[in-house]
């Protein structure tokens, strides 16, 4: 069973017991929509490619579930999201291409297995542009797909012989690991941002509160004395 399959299961179990709502909701991601989805990437990675030409193919649950995945967020996003999420999938494909021609594929060349690597690479770069998590999770998934079809563009262009399939093999892996990581940053980078913003409003709010109490203060023992002046004098005109 490959990486991306367990990775999906673990989600999939998250999201029945109700511990991956709150990610969801932020995605506008509904539990039942989840799992179908999660459930036709695992089905169609066994499901065999679908030719397209040239030695050029695409699998059904690395390639196609996650490019209708990315357009059902995309259409579901206002229209800045979107923007943000296409461009950090362009910036993120384009950052994932250029990495595999400067690092190659050879795992014996890298500290870090390509999966990994390539995985970690995408998650970083689409959270950073996309911001939000939906956006870091649609950026994930299509820059590792984009950077798919940059390949296939290439060998084409230049007549190079082979053929590759567009999600297949380490890339279903690769694809679902980047979607997680920009999510998991997302998550925990937004957390920890609410909870600096939560303690600073808090400071503000206490100092305000303090600020408010000696303003009142000074004001009452204002008119107290304003007061006790002018029955001071009042008695000496008398």
């Amino acid at each position: 069973m490959s990486l991306g399959i367990i990775i999906l299961l673990i989600v999939s179990v998250l999201i029945f017991f109700g511990l991956a709502q709150r990610v969801l909701d932020r995605m506008k991601l509904n539990d039942k929509t989840a799992i179908l989805f999660i459930g036709a990437m695992v089905i169609g990675s066994f499901l065999p490619n679908i030719p397209l030409f040239s030695g050029l193919s695409i699998n059904i649950g690395g390639g196609i579930i996650p490019i209708v995945l990315a357009v059902y967020l995309i259409i579901g996003a206002e229209n800045q999201e979107k923007t943000r999420a296409i461009m950090a999938s362009i910036i993120t494909g384009g950052f994932v291409y250029t990495a595999s021609k400067l690092l190659g594929a050879d795992p014996g060349t890298m500290f870090l297995d390509p999966i990994y690597m390539y995985a970690l690479i995408a998650g970083l770069v689409a959270y950073l542009i996309g911001r939000s998590r939906r956006a870091a999770f649609i950026a994930g998934i299509l820059g590792i797909v984009l950077s798919d079809i940059a390949y296939i563009v290439e060998i084409t262009l230049t007549n190079t012989p082979g053929g590759t399939t567009i999600g297949g093999a380490g890339v279903f892996d690769t694809t679902i690991l980047a979607g997680i990581i920009a999510v998991a940053i997302a998550e925990i980078i937004g957390e920890t941002r609410e909870r600096l913003q939560g303690g600073t409003k808090k400071v503000r709010l206490k100092s305000d509160e303090e600020k408010n109490q000696m303003a009142s203060f000074l004001s009452e023992d204002y008119f107290d004395n304003e007061k006790d002046n002018n029955e001071k004098d009042n008695k000496e005109s008398d």
